[in-house]
């Protein structure tokens, strides 16, 4: 059974999103680009809390990345992916701008 992501939107408009989301154990994210309509699509993420094992963030260019727990980076034009959490959970505060 895949386990499943909780989503619990903040704020939320045409432009910015504020979501907090909870990644459980045995979950990952394959690597992927988001789509977006038209504009540039931006997100800064930081990880309140780090699974204790596992749920590594890949992004094959971030724009900044603060020991990581802190990613800014253009999900649009870069792949990106979580591996499998081993242990533990991955909770996200993601906030979203496309301009």
């Amino acid at each position: 059974m895949i386990a499943t992501v909780k989503n619990k939107a903040i704020f939320s408009s045409n432009v910015f999103s504020i979501n907090l989301v909870t990644y459980p154990t045995n979950h990952s994210v394959m690597n992927h680009i988001d789509p977006v309509q038209q504009g540039r699509y931006y997100k800064l993420n930081f990880v309140v809390e780090k699974p204790k094992a596992g749920g590594v963030f890949k992004c094959s260019k971030c724009i900044i990345n603060l020991f990581n727990r802190v990613y800014f980076f253009r999900p649009d034009k870069h792949e990106h992916s979580v591996s499998k959490i081993e242990s533990g959970k991955r909770v996200l505060l993601s906030f979203a701008l496309n301009i």
